[in-house]
């Protein structure tokens, strides 16, 4: 029999989070046991395989006897700490980060998430003065090939792309952060184009930007377009078949133009993959995606690849088709 190595248990700690008894294991953070016990914390830095890094501040508690508020993404939980997670100084301190990132970048394109808690706590960024006189808004996007576009009026410095692009992920390590203060920016080494870089167009950047400041270049045509609408995209789940890692994949498509293929969700980075279509020598091609027949040749989204086809069933194909994932293509 084969041992399997278990990590020693790790004594539990008890603390009290907005008048609730917590019990977390040791060396657990505080979003931890918020998320644990079902309390909702916005978050914008952080993700669940990512090393926090605390930039954001809207996932800020009031622990008492604290003077400061801390990040409940890296505080660890203590032994009889008293955490308030919607104290009036802590909604007034998240709105207000709310409100200087939406008067310096634009946020139109952020996730619903972002979005549903800035109507939550009231944020108003016009206090902040004329966004038109930023000069984080007033850039044009980089558009230096046919896959990626990085848009800066959208960025937040959150640095998920650049944790994911190093050590947390793909360990390609092809952008980090460049300049000081307002001249602090997402770049890639001496800021040559992304194409001249180390970047393998893994996708992990793009699946864990919030706001929208890395996108597909599909996406961002069909947007300057007006044709963008994520409502009326069909979603058929199939496998990668690039390498033999199997990574899972959505793909998302609009009308009768291939959108953008995806896989795992929205904060797996390291399984989750972008555009693989176009950044391995694929080509999408709609054939029918309105079609209903569940059978493996059936008429659906084509994915020619090199000197192979494969079919995946349309959307709306029955269950049955959809578990089989791939099928060979009769092309």
């Amino acid at each position: 029999m084969n041992d399997v190595p278990v990590a020693a248990p790790r004594p539990l700690v008890e603390l009290t989070i907005d008048g609730q008894t917590v019990r977390v294991s040791e060396g657990s953070t505080i979003l931890d046991a918020c998320r644990q016990e079902g309390i909702d914390t916005p978050t914008l830095c952080w993700a669940e395989n990512l090393t926090p890094v605390n930039v954001c501040r809207v996932c800020v508690v009031e622990v008492e006897n604290s003077r400061v508020l801390v990040p409940s993404c890296a505080r660890q939980a203590e032994d009889g700490m008293v955490v308030s997670t919607d104290s009036e100084r802590v909604r007034t301190s998240r709105r207000m980060v709310y409100e200087l990132l939406a008067s310096s970048v634009e946020l139109d394109r952020a996730s619903a998430e972002v979005k549903d808690w800035m109507v939550h706590y009231g944020a108003d960024p016009s206090r902040m003065g004329d966004k038109a006189e930023i000069a984080t808004v007033a850039q044009p996007p980089k558009v230096q090939d046919d896959l990626y576009v990085r848009d800066y009026e959208r960025c937040i410095l959150c640095y998920k792309c650049v944790e994911a692009c190093g050590e947390d992920a793909q360990h390609t390590f092809a952008i980090a952060t460049a300049g000081r203060g307002f001249g602090a920016h997402i770049s890639t080494e001496f800021d040559v184009s992304l194409p001249d870089s180390a970047c393998v167009y893994c996708g992990n950047c793009i699946g864990v930007c919030p706001t929208g400041a890395l996108v597909f270049k599909t996406e961002h045509d069909m947007r300057e377009e007006g044709t963008w609408d994520e409502e009326a995209q069909h979603v058929s789940t199939t496998v990668c078949t690039f390498c033999g890692v199997g990574c899972n994949l959505e793909l998302h498509v609009h009308s009768e133009r291939g959108v953008v293929v995806v896989g795992g969700g929205p904060d797996q980075t390291g399984r989750r993959m972008a555009d693989v279509a176009r950044s391995n020598g694929m080509e999408v091609v709609v054939v029918d995606p309105t079609g209903c027949d569940p059978q493996p040749t059936a008429t659906g989204t084509s994915l020619r690849w090199r000197d192979r086809s494969v079919t995946v069933a349309s959307p709306s194909a029955s269950m049955a088709s959809s578990s089989a994932g791939i099928a060979p293509s009769s092309q």
